[in-house]
């Protein structure tokens, strides 16, 4: 009967068994590690061939760069006045005659309203599957929309009766 025996623990299990390949794991780079130094302590043979010419050992020719690199850099013709005319014409729209920034009301609403939207889903397919409720297991996203709507309203108008009586109450005594 097993009435008196301890149940096993799920985490414990898996606890001895990372720990066992943890352990193999580390023997195993202890032994890449040997060979690796094994090889580094052998002495290193250089080949006596030239460039361009297989050695040996090797059985493709290394490539000969057709033409020496150019030791002058070479630059090309940009159109300067293309260049100033872009990098004015957004400072000019952002300054008053006087030299201060004007103040720009359009994107400070904008810069207020994305502040409270938040950023935007990284894995859109899998929001799309929450809000359906296709992942089984799982309600779908507007039904909890719909508690959590119905208990907000719940709650505030419990309060609103609460302070209402308070309200009442104290004016009724003074």
């Amino acid at each position: 009967m097993g009435l008196f025996k301890k149940k096993p623990d799920p985490l414990s299990e898996r606890a001895r068994d990372l720990t066992a390949e943890l352990a193999a794991l580390e023997a195993e780079i202890k032994q890449l590690s040997s060979e690796r130094e094994a090889l580094d302590a052998q002495p290193r043979l250089r080949s006596t061939a030239t460039r361009g010419q297989p050695s040996v050992h090797s059985r493709k020719a290394q490539p000969v760069p057709a033409e020496p690199a150019p030791t002058e850099p070479i630059f090309e013709e940009v159109n300067q006045e293309r260049v100033k005319a872009a990098n004015e014409a957004p400072a000019a729209t952002h300054y008053n005659e006087l030299g201060v920034r004007k103040y720009d009301l359009a994107a400070a609403w904008r810069r207020w309203t994305d502040h409270f939207r938040g950023r935007s889903a990284s894995n859109p397919r899998l929001i799309n599957y929450l809000a359906a409720g296709s992942i089984q297991g799982l309600r779908p996203l507007r039904y909890e929309k719909r508690v959590a709507r119905n208990r907000f309203i719940l709650l505030f108008l419990f309060f609103f009766v609460v302070l209402w009586g308070l309200v009442a109450y104290f004016l009724r005594n003074h």
